[in-house]
């Protein structure tokens, strides 16, 4: 027996992984993040599965007695996690109360809210000369934050941020970022990204949060801050610049790797 924790993906249920939809059709139990998951990505399982638990209405306690009941049972579970299990998806206490069972798990990766919202804008979020880091975190609130970590400190990098659970705070993230970004630096925020519903605004420092107000926006959004979002001034990436060849690619002219090997061999 095992359970499986799959990054079910954003929200479209067509990015959850090959494995990862091929896993779930395997497990007689499943449980979901019903308020972050679609129920559209358990189509497949409806009339297989032989439990389905919607987790949002049920505490940790109860989560572990369904596992340690499947564990008895031999039954493989199917633990489903909204975008990437290992960004948010509190994970890590669900496995130190397997961990207390001795009951094996597995961990399958997934698309992050973070990938989808890049893709919705159709943007790349590191550019040669721009932005080589992307920084993922959240707002403080009720969940410990170790002071370094806080987001003033974070920008002080310059780096794109990728800003989760922060978007009724807007203001406030706003006013932290404006010393170290600037009020013109370009903002998007992707709501619900890859969801039939996906919405977005874009702006600057200086007016995006009456954008966000006006939207209504006020949960599953992501904030992405970096001059990546706008800029056309970037240097072509390295790796496919005509001059600079690589092992895979050379100047006409000159040999392979495997021909200087063939060559040295000849000698």
């Amino acid at each position: 027996m095992k359970v499986y924790f799959i990054g079910a993906g954003p929200g479209d249920p067509e990015l959850m992984t090959i494995k990862g939809a091929r896993l779930l059709k395997q497990c007689p139990v499943v449980l979901y993040a019903g308020s972050l998951i679609p129920r559209q990505t358990l189509q497949d399982v409806e009339d297989s599965a032989e439990l389905i638990v919607d987790t949002a209405k049920i505490n940790l306690d109860e989560m572990e007695a369904y596992f340690v009941e499947a564990a008895k049972a031999g039954k493989d579970v199917a633990r489903l996690q909204c975008g990437d299990p290992a960004l948010y998806g509190a994970i890590a206490e669900q496995i130190r109360r397997l961990d207390k069972h001795g009951i094996d798990y597995e961990v399958i990766p997934g698309v992050s809210a973070t990938a989808a919202s890049a893709a919705y804008l159709g943007k790349e979020l590191t550019l040669s000369g721009v932005s080589q880091t992307v920084i993922m975190t959240r707002y403080e609130g009720k969940t410990p934050f170790p002071e370094r970590e806080r987001l003033p400190q974070l920008a002080q990098s310059g780096a794109t941020l990728a800003i989760h659970l922060g978007i009724t705070k807007i203001r406030k993230i706003v006013a932290e970022l404006i010393p170290h970004y600037g009020e013109d630096c370009p903002v998007a925020v992707c709501y619900r990204s890859s969801w039939p519903d996906q919405d977005k605004v874009t702006g600057t420092l200086a007016d995006i949060a009456e954008k966000v107000e006006a939207k209504g926006f006020k949960l599953t959004a992501l904030i992405l801050v970096g001059h990546v979002l706008d800029t056309t001034n970037f240097e072509d990436s390295y790796l496919y610049h005509k001059d600079k060849p690589n092992i895979f690619r050379r100047r006409k002219g000159e040999l392979s790797i495997q021909e200087l090997e063939a060559q040295d061999d000849s000698k």
